[in-house]
């Protein structure tokens, strides 16, 4: 490790200390706070974050409802229900001891559109409507309606009175500011000119609406017959008809619920991951709350990775795993490395012609028929203690057994130091992430939830998750430490 490398890491946890704590129970507990909207980019656990928080709130004494709009079943079986839909659910298996309850919902976005048809027209409009084949499209999958008829649930769900905690999990979308940008878009579409146009015969009415049908309108209706199909374009004219008294209770009711984000009794949670896109985004969003005079509440990091070993550097751990694949290298004094040497190839045992200390040189054999007749007289008889040698032999083999151990027991520590290497880069760059987060936004809180190894699929992984995310640390030591 160079020397500047711990005055770095020293300066990062100053950094990051500078970084207010996000107080979560002190955020849940507030009969205050109505609204919780958990917000951020894609897979960044916005979902099981909602869910955590709605439990902890629940056991705390609030009676809350959870609105998701992520389609997947996740939520539904961590809360041990079978299915979620448009109707809130109560959750079983709560602690109830401090009278709180918890209930869970999905956003259903066709029945939620149908809801709001059915509230606001006779009932002989609201058929016409409902099976308009436009309606049916628009309702389905038109753009922003999705992130639209969250907002109008959580009206819905305010106006009730029935919860004095709502969690919302904002809808899975390229982008985080979709949640709030749908309202107007759809506002958008309403006032278009193509909607103004569309309504202008039904508003004139009589002879003069036909006249101006005919004569102002059917070079366009040509085109957009003939572009979009006669049929469709009667299926649109018909709708608008039918949703004229309808458009401004749709921007009446998106201009409230906008106006209830920014109340006081609200509060966004900014969700993250510690990984550079998914904080830009989030910098970009905590920009777009304060530009709107929306409350932020913090920043929940998710997934943040930890180490129990931190002491030991990612440059140390590939030091020592070098050293234990490759047996010739040493430490030595002051940092150096240096090589092992074979005692049978050192300088003393083997020795040289040209160096003094060296061991004499071989004399020639004797070939000469009176040295062989010598040495044939002098050949041993047989030893009958051969088969003792060989057993001793076989002992001395039988101590490759411990070298072979050792050598693999050298290999795993050494795969180890280099997993450990690889996380401590993991946690540098970490680090480096969140402190340009910290050194552009300092006023926003953060708390931070470690990345755990499998996914939250009961109300126990839940309430651990609520548990990482009151106390703002990574990693919480495990059950009797």
């Amino acid at each position: 490790m160079s020397p500047e490398e711990p005055a770095r890491h020293r300066e990062g946890a100053r950094r990051l200390a500078t970084a207010p704590v996000l107080d979560v129970d002190l955020l849940l507990e507030d009969p205050q706070t109505r609204i919780v909207v958990c917000c951020g980019s894609g897979g960044v656990g916005k979902t099981t974050t909602a869910a955590a928080l709605g439990l902890r709130a629940a056991e705390r004494g609030r009676k809350v409802v959870v609105l998701t709009i992520d389609p997947a079943r996740r939520l539904a079986q961590s809360m041990g229900i079978d299915s979620l839909d448009n109707t809130p659910r109560r959750v079983k298996g709560v602690d109830d001891a401090a009278g709180g309850e918890l209930h869970a919902m999905m956003l259903d976005m066709k029945r939620t559109f149908d809801e709001i048809v059915e509230s606001h027209a006779d009932r002989e409009r609201a058929a016409a409507i409902l099976g308009n084949p436009f309606y049916q499209s628009l309702s389905a999958g038109f753009a922003g309606t999705q992130e639209y008829m969250a907002m109008e649930k959580l009206g819905q769900l305010r106006a009730k009175d029935e919860w004095d905690l709502i969690v919302v999990d904002t809808p899975p979308s390229r982008s985080a500011l979709d949640f709030l940008d749908a309202p107007k878009r759809l506002g958008s579409f309403l006032d278009g000119k193509l909607i103004r146009v569309l309504l202008a015969p039904a508003k004139v009415g009589g002879r003069a609406g036909m006249k101006f049908l005919n004569v102002g309108m059917s070079m366009m209706t040509g085109v957009l017959g003939k572009v979009l199909g006669g049929q469709f374009l009667k299926d649109v004219q018909t709708f608008v008809a039918a949703m004229d008294s309808m458009f401004g209770g749709f921007r009446t009711r998106a201009d409230a619920t906008y106006k209830l984000l920014q109340a006081p009794g609200t509060a966004f949670l900014v969700v993250a991951a510690p990984e550079r896109d998914a904080l830009r985004e989030a910098a970009y969003f905590v920009q777009r709350l304060a530009a709107e005079d929306m409350p932020l509440a913090g920043l929940v990091l998710n997934r943040v990775h930890g180490s129990g070993a931190d002491g030991l550097s990612a440059e140390r751990a590939l030091a020592a795993a070098e050293n234990l694949e490759d047996p010739r290298i040493v430490d030595q004094d002051g940092g150096k490395a240096g090589v092992r040497t074979d005692p049978g190839n050192s300088p003393d045992t083997q020795g040289s012609s040209g160096t003094a200390g060296s061991a004499p040189a071989e004399q020639a054999p004797d070939t000469s028929p009176e040295a062989s007749a010598q040495k044939a007289t002098e050949r041993p008889a047989p030893d009958p203690t051969a088969d003792s040698t060989a057993a001793d032999s076989t002992a001395v083999d039988s101590t490759a057994a411990p070298e072979a151990t050792e050598r693999s027991v050298d290999a795993l520590t050494a795969g180890l130091l280099r997993l450990h290497a690889e996380r401590m880069h993991l946690l540098a760059r970490e680090q480096r992430t969140r402190d340009r987060f910290t050194a552009r936004h300092p006023e926003v809180a953060v708390t931070e939830v470690a990345a755990l190894p499998g996914d939250v699929h009961d109300l126990a992984g839940l309430r651990d998750i609520g548990e990482r995310l009151a106390t703002g640390r990574p990693e919480l030591p495990g059950p009797g430490v």
